[in-house]
């Protein structure tokens, strides 16, 4: 009988620490119905009936949100519409004098070429 209380003993002891230190540890915000510093009291002087209480009517539930998802700049609407396109004035002229090369090599291969 003596192993018995003994173990009824540690079990409450062990509950009533565990609840209090979640009372102590939740975010405040988490804490209903009374504030936090009555919660430790009534924790302390009803043990186990305080810790019980606690977990069913002191504490809150955590706030599930969705998880934040990190987002590339191509993936952000916000960031692409900040996105301008800034012309370059001597891109034309760029392009126009690479074609003109171009052609130029085109005539050079085509002369040197015989037909077989």
């Amino acid at each position: 009988m003596a192993r018995v209380l003994l173990a009824l003993v540690i079990v409450v002891v062990a509950f009533t620490v565990y609840a209090l230190v979640d009372c102590l540890m939740v975010p405040k915000a988490r804490v209903k119905a009374l504030p936090r510093i009555a919660w430790v009291f009534i924790i302390i002087l009803f043990t186990p009936i305080g810790g019980i209480l606690w977990l069913v009517f002191g504490r809150g539930r955590r706030v599930t949100s969705p998880p934040m998802r990190a987002m590339g700049p191509d993936d952000d609407p916000d960031f692409l519409g900040t996105i301008r396109v800034v012309p370059d004035p001597t891109e034309d002229e760029r392009i126009r004098e690479l074609e003109k090369r171009l052609a130029e090599t085109d005539d050079e291969t085509d002369n040197g070429r015989t037909d077989r």
